[in-house]
């Protein structure tokens, strides 16, 4: 089964797969993709709703103080440094771009912050351009379904998926693995007895691989 086969897959498993992450704007699906690291969507959209009436632009938020910010985004992981990290993309924005959301890859991650896996999220999500981006649900999924070895980083499983799937189907693609991901291919209890792909799934060499590695 090629890739485009198991995304036809997983699109009737999950038809209405999205970005969960709740904004209005470019620059609040930048800022909720920032918070979001380490951190689940469903945390971050608990603490956004507050955080985005106080400061709905780039130039509210370089105006407050990292202790201002601090307060609404406490109950996230890391709270103080992403404090500090969407202070500083949103001074960038407003000294750089004039408060505007730029979309292409320079531009993004010259952003404090912002690394290629926000930038794709932005790109996709805000602007349609078709990217792919890589979070722990997509390097999991993708490698224990063989489209990546259990050695790759996110960049090269990014460039494979690229590669395997059609460009027009890389922005939904993404959202796709993601659902499997966080719904059905979980990382600690998966839920194999429902997973259409157990005939070719790599879970157990992928989990080996992981074992070995943490040895060294």
């Amino acid at each position: 089964m090629n890739a485009n086969e198991i995304l036809d897959v997983i699109e009737e498993i999950f038809p209405n797969a999205k970005c969960e992450l709740h904004h209005e704007s470019p620059f609040q699906l930048l800022v909720a993709v920032v918070l979001s690291a380490q951190t689940t969507d469903e945390s971050v959209n608990k603490v956004t709703p507050a955080l985005f009436k106080a400061y709905p632009t780039s130039k509210e938020m370089a105006r407050a103080t990292i202790s201002n910010i601090e307060p609404y985004i406490r109950r996230i992981g890391l709270y103080r440094n992403k404090a500090r990290s969407i202070s500083a993309l949103s001074k960038d924005l407003e000294a750089k771009f004039n408060g505007v959301v730029p979309s292409s890859y320079k531009d993004l991650m010259s952003l404090a912050g912002v690394g290629r896996k926000t930038a794709n999220v932005v790109r996709s999500v805000a602007f349609d351009i078709p990217s792919f981006a890589v979070d722990t649900h997509v390097d999991r999924v993708s490698k224990r379904l063989g489209l990546a070895k259990p050695y790759d980083s996110v960049e090269k499983v990014e460039e494979k998926l690229k590669r395997k799937i059609d460009r027009d189907r890389w922005n939904q693609g993404h959202h796709d693995f993601i659902f499997f991901g966080r719904y059905l291919c979980t990382a600690r209890h998966p839920q194999c007895q429902k997973c259409p792909f157990t005939s070719f799934c790599r879970k157990d060499k992928l989990e080996a691989y992981k074992q070995k590695a943490a040895q060294k």
